[in-house]
Formats: C-alpha cells, structure tokens, sequence
C-alpha cells in the first residue's frame, strides 16, 4: 500500500475535482490506502492522476470537508479513522480554483469593456470602496463586501446586463458552494484579504479609460488571488516550521543578546 493505481483521469461529465476525490476515495475503498495511513505528496497524486496541483489541493480539502481524509498540521493529509466512503462529493459544487479562473475570465474583458464606458461617478464609487475594502480588512470582516461590490460596479459600468448576470453569479457562488467556502474561509484564517494596491492599479487604468490596461490589471489581480489561494491551503503544513523557525529565531536573538 501507499501508491494510488496509475490511470490519467477521463472526462465523464463531473468536475475534474470531483473526479480525483472518487478515485482517491475509491482507492482507500480498495485498501489502497488504510485508515491513519497518509495519502502521497500533491506532486505524486497530480503525476499518477494527470491534473494540475491546484486540482489535487481541491480534491483532498473536499474529502477533508467530507471526512474521507483530514490534515496534520506540518505532516500532510491521512486516511481518516473512520472515512465515510458513501459520502457524495457532487454536493460540494464548485471549488475556489476553478471558480477564480472563471472569474479571471469573465471579469478581464468585463474591466476591459467598463473602462470605454464608465462615469466619473462610479469612478467616485470605487474610490469609496477601496476605502471600505481597508476598513474591512483592518476590521477582518469576512465575506469580502465591498470587494464584491468593487467587482460588480465595474461590470454594471460594461452597459451589459448579462455581463452583472455573468459575475454577480460567480460572487455568488463563492457563497453557495460548501467546498468553496470552505477554502476561502481557511485562506482568511491564515491572513488572505483583499489587496488593495491591486484594486488601486484596476482603478487607475479604469480612471484613465485604457481597456488594455483594464484588462491586464484585473487579469494580473486575479492570477494572484488564485496564488494567494495556493500559499492559503497549503500553508497548514507549513505553519509548523514556521513556529518552528521563529522559536529557534528568537532563542538565538537571546543568545547573542548575553
């Protein structure tokens, strides 16, 4: 045991997450992989499976979120004791990943169409807003309001109601999704908040009413949100070396301090 079978991972209609989760959760059925037993590296599974990292992270925090497997701060991800194999995975809808390339998207042409038409007063708006972004985060208030409404404002500016349609049901859907929720709560316990100078640089090019620029602002910021994301729900198994490194970092200050 301690290998999951070889097999490239084949479209049939779900979520490529989805996918993985049943087969690794098909794997410890078969006794690949016993109860306590720790599941391989992300880098093992994504060469067995053929998909990305980020896909293998969603995989595992939905079986986590089901109770198939659980996480060790600094050791990695392991069999649950008692893993509730009939769990369904399709319920948990879907994952942050997947959610903020869309958003990537969508959003992109969406800044880039807003920044040929947009007012002086929704530019106001998202002056104001930015403000309200940095009080929410001083304040750690969860659920990213006015950074939805930055968002949203810049597509209502596009003119087009299916593009509000479009993204006001990805905002959505951060909400909805258990799997999703739970990824950007863990990415919040650790720190992950809005970045205000990337909402500043949207801003900018949307003042200077440059769609090029628009567009590469708010591609840029999200691509960092993605790997904000990544360093989120990866950084339980570092936490550990961290406290780690900061315990030895402060003995030795005292050390040299006699």
């Amino acid at each position: 045991m301690g290998q999951p079978t070889s097999a490239a991972i084949k479209p049939d209609g779900r979520k490529l997450y989805q996918q993985v989760a049943a087969a690794v959760a098909e794997a410890i059925q078969r006794g690949e992989f016993a109860p306590g037993q720790r599941i391989p590296s992300e880098r093992e599974l994504a060469d067995a499976y053929k998909v990305s990292r980020p896909t293998i992270r969603e995989a595992m925090i939905a079986l986590e979120v089901i109770g198939i497997v659980r996480s060790r701060h600094g050791s990695g991800i392991f069999v649950a004791d008692n893993p509730q194999l009939d769990a369904p995975t399709v319920g948990l809808d879907i994952g942050a990943f997947e959610l903020t390339e869309a958003r990537r998207l969508f959003e992109a042409e969406a800044a880039a169409l807003a920044a040929v038409s947009i007012t002086d007063e929704e530019i106001a708006t998202l002056e104001a807003l930015i403000g309200d972004m940095e009080r929410e985060n001083l304040e750690n208030v969860s659920g990213e309001h006015a950074d939805r409404e930055f968002h949203v404002t810049i597509a209502r500016a596009t003119r087009n109601s299916a593009v509000v349609d479009v993204i006001e049901s990805l905002w959505d859907a951060r909400y909805k999704s258990p799997l999703c929720a739970h990824m950007l709560e863990r990415a919040r316990s650790v720190g992950v908040q809005p970045r205000i100078d990337e909402h500043q640089f949207i801003l900018a090019a949307l003042r200077d009413r440059n769609p090029k620029a628009a567009r590469t602002a708010m591609r840029d910021h999200l691509a960092r949100v993605i790997d904000g994301l990544l360093q989120a729900t990866e950084s339980d198994a570092l936490e550990r070396t961290r406290a780690e490194v900061a315990a030895r970092r402060t003995d030795l200050a005292k050390r040299v301090a006699v």
